[in-house]
């Protein structure tokens, strides 16, 4: 079986506190975007290949050690459930920038979860998908849905919306610098507001998000823009290129590093970013 995992963006993102688990509580809104990955599972049917699952991976590099990748874990979250889950081969073409806040492991992880339950008829329902996609990643549950949702708690507690943009083309722009979640959330002060733009929206998302996308600048805010753009006044230049072009509505997705622009689709923006820049341009 071969899936595409797509990506996502935030529509604001607001820290709304932080929580006796360690964990911060989010206020945002997920829009799945058509950026994808390529993920082919296969049973293991060779002597050799036994269990742990055999990954391989091409497109973009991805650091770190193996075990770590959410699509093992994923396998081996199921795999303690359900014994007769097969060994498996997995090759993952990697396409959606890492550490870039559009949640591509995410995606991978939990469309890995599904790509299990269908292949090997494991029964699970949306909500046990649910269940294991949180035990992977604050994000993961999100793309068992994959619709618009706005996100609470830590991002789990999921509430399906009507938010369509037809007509809009989406120009997203990583600038190739891996922001650390960790450390974005470490620059947060939800007691002094040091980092913080609000301790709340200036109005509820739901209401903000009902309005034309010219009406969102200003109201729909992400509180990491804060620390991100003092540490890297690049990704903040991104952002003004954006409006200096005419884009309706421009942020920094998550935690960083990418930005995206909505733009009319008869606007057509031309840009001198650096070379290295990856630039995906997107109707929606």
């Amino acid at each position: 079986m071969i899936v595409f995992p797509n990506c996502k963006i935030n529509l604001g993102l607001i820290i709304t506190g932080k929580r006796a688990d360690g964990y911060h509580n989010i206020e945002t809104l997920f829009y799945p975007v058509h950026l994808n990955d390529a993920l082919e599972i296969i049973s293991a049917t060779s002597p050799g290949d036994l269990s742990p699952p055999l990954f391989s991976h091409s497109g973009t590099k991805i650091e770190g050690e193996e075990k770590d990748n959410l699509c093992i874990k994923a396998w081996h979250l199921l795999k303690k459930d359900f014994p007769r889950l097969p060994a498996v081969k997995m090759h993952l073409h990697k396409t959606i920038p890492i550490g870039a806040g559009l949640g591509g492991g995410s995606a991978d992880g939990a469309f890995t979860l599904i790509s299990l339950n269908e292949n090997y008829a494991l029964g699970l329902t949306d909500d046990q998908l649910l269940s294991y996609a949180l035990q992977l990643g604050s994000d993961c549950p999100f793309f068992i849905i994959n619709k618009p949702c706005i996100a609470t708690g830590r991002g789990e507690i999921l509430q399906p919306v009507n938010v369509q943009l037809p007509g809009y083309r989406m120009i997203i722009v990583n600038p190739r610098i891996h922001i650390n979640t960790g450390w974005a959330f470490s620059r947060l002060s939800i007691v002094t507001g040091e980092f913080t733009q609000n301790s709340s929206p200036p109005e509820p998302l739901q209401t903000i998000i009902s309005g034309p996308v010219s009406h969102w600048k200003g109201k729909l805010i992400n509180d990491f823009e804060i620390p991100v753009f003092k540490r890297y006044p690049e990704i903040k230049s991104i952002k003004a290129s954006f409006y200096e072009q005419g884009a309706l509505f421009a942020a920094m997705s998550g935690s960083g590093s990418s930005v995206f622009g909505i733009f009319d689709n008869n606007t057509l923006p031309s840009f001198d970013f650096p070379e290295n820049y990856l630039l995906q341009n997107i109707l929606l």
